[in-house]
Parts: structure tokens; sequence; C-alpha cells
């Protein structure tokens, strides 16, 4: 059997809280109309893929992306709540900069420093965020060896756990994730790897 398994992955395209600039992992956020076109841009670019599985957050904006690309394929939109962005606690939904340029910090003390310790307030640690999401990765390589999936998710979580999945590190620090732009991950039955980090 082959083990390799091939993950389009992208961060949702532009939503609501990103426009407003509000924290937090907001998941009731929908897209803007420009995300909306966005999503259906990513669904052309993956076209051709013989996409087997769409899986998303359960965030609204994940789910809304998903929905051209799972469309395309005739295929349902499959929710992994672990997949969802990292969450601020009771900064849930700030508009003010210091809990943004908190929150930025705290990101960068989990990818760059190794520091998983680190918080928003009494949000998630880099430990609980990283854990559920490389877990939300390896069970579905488990589900589709040899197939090729598509897994739309959040510009934290996924830079987070994908760092540390494909032995990036740092690296992919200031490359922030783009909205709705795929890139390739895949999985060899041994290792991940990315062959070409967006940004």
């Amino acid at each position: 059997m082959d083990a390799q398994v091939r993950v389009w992955c992208l961060r949702h395209a532009e939503s609501e809280n990103v426009t407003a600039a509000l924290a937090g992992a907001l998941p009731d956020a929908p897209l803007t109309e420009r995300g909306h076109e966005q999503s259906v841009r990513a669904a052309r670019a993956l076209a051709g893929e013989p996409i087997r599985a769409v899986y998303a957050s359960a965030s609204v904006r994940a789910c809304e992306t998903a929905e051209p690309l799972a469309a395309a394929h005739g295929l349902p939109v499959l929710v992994v709540p672990g997949l969802v962005e990292m969450g601020i606690g009771r900064h849930e939904g700030s508009g003010d900069p210091a809990v943004r340029a908190r929150t930025g910090e705290v990101l960068r003390s989990w990818v760059v420093d190794g520091d998983l310790e680190e918080r928003v307030a009494d949000g998630e640690s880099g430990h609980e965020v990283l854990d559920r999401t490389t877990t939300a990765f390896r069970r579905t390589v488990e589900r589709h060896s040899g197939e090729t999936v598509a897994v739309v998710g959040h510009v934290a979580s996924l830079t987070l756990a994908l760092s540390r999945l494909c032995g990036l590190g740092s690296s992919v620090w200031g490359a922030p994730l783009a909205h709705a732009e795929p890139f390739l991950v895949e999985w060899d039955g041994n290792r991940w790897w990315c062959a070409a980090w967006p940004g």
C-alpha cells in the first residue's frame, strides 16, 4: 500500500474578523465578499487535483472557504474541531491593538523560541494548540493512505503545527500565510515534508 499522503493546506479566505482587526478564534466570523471570491479561486486552483476529502476547522470562515473546493469535487466539508485558531481566553474578540500585539508575541514565542508555555491571558498554551492541531493532521493521513486531501485552517494554528511537523522551525516566521492560497504538505509514511512554505 502506498503510504504517501498529499495534503493541500490553506488558511481560510478573508473574513470579517480580519478586516475589523479583531483578535481571537472567533468561530462565528463569516467571510467577506472578497473572501468568497478568494475561496472560489482556491477551488479553481485545485480543480485538477484528485482530492478525496476536504477538511476544515469548525469556524464559519474555514467552512465557507472549504465549500467551493468540496463542491467542485462532489464532496462534503468534513469539520475537524482540532483545527480551530488559537484561543486567547477573556480577550476573545478584542479590537485593542495591545491584545493583537500580544497575540503576535505569543505566536512568535511558540514558533521562533520554542516556548510553548506562553499564552495570551487565560487562553491556550502552545502545547494545547500544537497537540490538537498535529493530532488532526496525523488522523487525517491515517485515513487517507495513498490519497490527496485538502485542509482549511487558520494562520496561527497551521503555522505552529506545520513548522513543527515539517521541521521548518523559525524559518516560517515573517512569512504569514496569505488568505486562501493552497500549498502542499506531504506525508511519506515516515516524515512530513513541505517543499515550499508560501510567502
